[in-house]
């Protein structure tokens, strides 16, 4: 039985294993049309499960798409939550919904997040992206189940490359000892992870005898064979005693030639011919209305657009990066910087890099790429952040200095008590890269967007923390803070293309702040900005300051350009790249010499800010002349899946947002 009526009791509809076969097919098209819709997004891992996917939603798992929330349902958890298309696409083929609606997949203020969130789509379980997790949760819900004398089975839904983290063990042991025969991991064994094979990133067999060792009852199956699939999950929900782990052999990118076990295909979306390709493939091109389903999600941009114009607060012009005839500016990922920076210091034989499973997509494999012999000093640790970080400490206790790197979420959060205790306690000298910070981040949406790392870092003991604010600050930080910073140290950069706003020759100083002045549009950006070390400069009697860090210096530089071409303002623009130690005596001169403080983060709102705060309501200078002040951030929010310029306007932390914030501090 499926689904249901759960009022009734009666069967809604049941599918043959032929039905299921083709629904499969049919599954797989609209994953790989929403991805291209999308621009993002993982092809290979949702490919390898969509006969699960179809299995669990049209023939296994009893549901009610029209009572979501029946109690009686069975639970579906995508622990793996990077592969959130398959819970949409089982979800809309079940009945929840259209399913020709998943083309909004990973847009602005769709319910079809990059990674699935409950409270946003009715059918979703839980929330999920940071990996490992799903399985407890899973847990939790089977044991409400057996204390409440409920019939339900939950099914979990793991990657191979997911059994990396130690949490997954945790609660192999907690379902082994509470003898959970209501719960199913069901594992994607596709032998591939981000950096490639799961044996040669970080080996998980045998897998079967570790599941047994843990008291779990084991069915291995071959995960494309739709009977055997089925016989597998009716195997499960009839197997009394054990929890049950179903290890299903599948190919990443099943059904597609040209992505089928590859690696590389793990988190990248066909484009449009290969979206024609992909549905020839399938025997499916002619059958499905692709483009018209990809029309539907550029029409629904439209929308989203329009909204968001409609939002942004408004100037003489549009001053939108790039848009005018000068004040052009180049974009570079500040992530490149830091990447260049191990590639040009990784010689010194004292460095170790530590890789996490997305050693590419944050560029710490730069440090070897070109560098063949440099190799065995890379580390990959796979999915395991908390044992990756104890273990640098291990490296640096022994006098090597590691460099470890992972999404800024993970690398602050994940594993907080092992950064606090472990390193910082003991004043190791570990630099954590906390790659991908701010909503900047995009279509990964909230799980995957670092927005509290500020504060999370900036509040332990020794850490050193640095928020540079381009690419080439990023480099110069991430070699000061590898050979001349002792104890542990935070560098936190983003992901999207950003701004380049200084040069080899702009000042830099770890600890020290940059005033940087607005001197005239010229034909490029860069040039029509002076920078000064904080300490070097002359008041000049502005009428405001912004104190900004990160990427978001560059859009104050946009806001200080807007308030003089408008207002004829003067703005003096301090560049706080190190956050802790911070340059207090460059904040509290702003605060003291123009009496206007506003401060830009792409944060958690105060996580830098607070600091600014403290620093010039401590220091009598301000109380003597008083000062207004304000805060741009994140306002207590969660992230939202979007294009990343698209967030950076929805969250209100672009030059228009600084810009407005200045005039009504001001009265303008």
């Amino acid at each position: 039985m499926a689904l249901y009526d759960s009022k009734t009791g009666n069967v809604r509809k049941t599918y043959t294993v032929e039905e299921l076969t083709e629904a499969a097919k049919q599954m797989r098209a609209y994953n790989l049309i929403s991805l291209c819709a999308a621009g993002s997004g993982h092809s290979g891992g949702t490919l390898s499960m969509m006969d699960y996917t179809a299995a669990l939603y049209l023939h296994t798992a009893n549901l009610d798409p029209e009572n979501p929330d029946w109690d009686d349902r069975d639970r579906i958890i995508w622990s793996t939550g990077h592969k959130a298309p398959n819970l949409y696409i089982g979800l809309g083929f079940a009945g929840y919904f259209d399913k020709d609606d998943v083309v909004r997949l990973r847009r602005l203020w769709s319910p079809y997040q990059g990674h699935p969130h409950w409270k946003k789509l009715p059918g979703v379980e839980v929330s999920t992206g940071s990996l490992g997790q799903g399985l407890s949760i899973g847990i939790g819900m089977a044991l409400r189940g057996k204390l409440d004398k409920k019939d339900f089975m939950v099914y979990v839904l793991n990657g191979d490359g997911e059994q990396q983290e130690g949490q997954i063990w945790e609660a192999a042991m907690e379902a082994g000892h509470f003898k959970l025969d209501n719960l199913v991991s069901i594992i994607d064994y596709n032998r591939l992870q981000i950096d490639g094979k799961v044996e040669d990133v970080m080996g998980i067999d045998p897998l079967k005898e570790k599941y047994e060792s843990f008291g779990w009852h084991v069915i291995e199956c071959d995960g494309h064979d739709m009977q055997q699939v089925v016989d597998s999950l009716d195997q499960a929900k009839n197997y009394t005693g054990k929890p049950i782990a179903i290890i299903a052999h599948t190919v990443k990118g099943k059904g597609v030639s040209f992505m089928e076990d590859k690696a590389g295909w793990h988190g990248k979306p066909p484009s449009y011919d290969e979206l024609e390709k992909a549905l020839d493939e399938l025997g499916l091109r002619s059958s499905i209305d692709y483009d018209g389903l990809l029309e539907r999600a550029k029409s629904y941009q439209a929308e989203v657009d329009q909204k968001l114009a409609a939002k942004q607060p408004k100037f003489s012009a549009d001053f939108w990066w790039n848009q005018q005839d000068n004040m052009k500016v180049d974009m570079d990922p500040t992530r490149m910087g830091f990447g260049r920076a191990l590639a040009d210091k990784g010689g010194d034989e004292r460095i170790l890099a530590l890789g996490m499973d997305i050693s590419g997509s944050i560029t710490i494999d730069q440090f070897y790429k070109n560098n063949p012999e440099r190799k065995p000093r890379f580390i990959s640790v796979g999915i395991a952040e908390q044992s990756g970080t104890a273990l640098a400490a291990g490296l640096a206790r022994e006098g090597k200095l590691p460099v470890i790197g992972t999404y800024g979420v993970f690398a602050s959060g994940r594993n907080l008590d092992q950064v606090r205790t472990t390193l910082a306690y003991g004043q190791h000298p570990v630099l954590i890269a906390g790659a991908h910070g701010g909503v900047s981040v995009g279509p990964d949406g909230a799980t995957h967007q670092a927005l509290e790392d500020i504060s999370i870092m900036s509040c332990i003991p020794g850490m050193r923390v640095s928020a540079p604010s381009d690419s080439m600050e990023t480099y110069k930080a991430t070699v000061g803070l590898m050979f001349d910073e002792d104890g542990p140290k935070f560098i936190r950069f983003a992901r999207e293309a950003t701004p380049v706003i200084t040069t080899e020759d702009t000042p830099y100083v770890f600890g020290k702040a940059n005033v940087i002045r607005f001197r005239g549009e010229q034909a490029r950006f860069i040039d029509a900005f002076e920078h000064t070390l904080a300490e070097n400069y002359t008041n000049e009697n502005e009428d405001l300051a912004f104190i900004a860090c990160g990427p978001m210096v560059p859009e104050a530089m946009r806001a200080a350009w807007i308030l003089k071409r408008d207002y004829n303002l003067e703005t003096r623009i301090v560049n706080v790249h190190t956050i802790k130690p911070l340059d207090r005596e460059a904040i509290v001169r702003a605060a003291a010499e123009t009496g206007c403080i506003v401060t830009a983060e792409e944060h958690q709102v105060g996580g830098m800010g607070n600091w600014i705060s403290s620093a010039i309501l401590q220091d009598p200078r301000s109380a003597q002349r008083g000062c207004k002040f304000g805060m741009i951030g994140v306002q207590d929010r969660f992230g939202e899946s979007g294009a990343p310029w698209e967030l950076i306007k929805e969250f209100e932390v672009s030059a228009e947002h600084i810009a407005q914030k200045a005039k009504e501090l001001l009265g303008k």
